[in-house]
């Protein structure tokens, strides 16, 4: 193989063959995803995650900040709370759409009580004080 430019030959071996190029197929219609309810991780009581298992969209750390940028607290009690894993707040919501009330009470999510009880696991107690304000 030669230089193109110089007419020198290349001191290295070079590769020669074909190049081959295969089209990947992405329609629309089969990335469109909507989830109203579904399954739950048995541990954390999140939504699952991905298409094929029928989850959720992960609402990440990043999106979190950018919604305390916005001050859009009660977004983020819904978000985080009710539409995540804390499953009493889950069923008192709902309760009060049926009966068409509009309150909000977030409870403990699962994760948090996932986190406890490794830290006692640890060998270390933990306890909860819940002041009024």
């Amino acid at each position: 193989m030669y230089n193109g430019r110089t007419g020198e030959p290349f001191d290295q071996r070079v590769a020669v063959g074909y190049m081959y190029m295969l089209k990947l197929h992405h329609l629309v219609d089969e990335k469109v995803h909507a989830r109203a309810t579904g399954p739950y991780s048995l541990i954390t009581q999140q939504p699952l995650g991905g298409k094929a298992r029928f989850g959720g969209q992960r609402f990440g750390e990043m999106e979190v900040w950018a919604l305390e940028a916005y001050g859009a607290a009660y977004n983020l009690q819904e978000l985080l709370t009710v539409k995540s894993d804390d499953v009493e707040g889950r069923t008192r919501i709902y309760e009060s759409m049926v009966k068409g009330k509009n309150t909000l009470e977030a409870g403990t999510p699962a994760s948090f009580e996932v986190l406890a009880k490794e830290v006692e696991g640890l060998g270390l107690s933990l306890t909860l004080e819940k002041e009024e304000l």
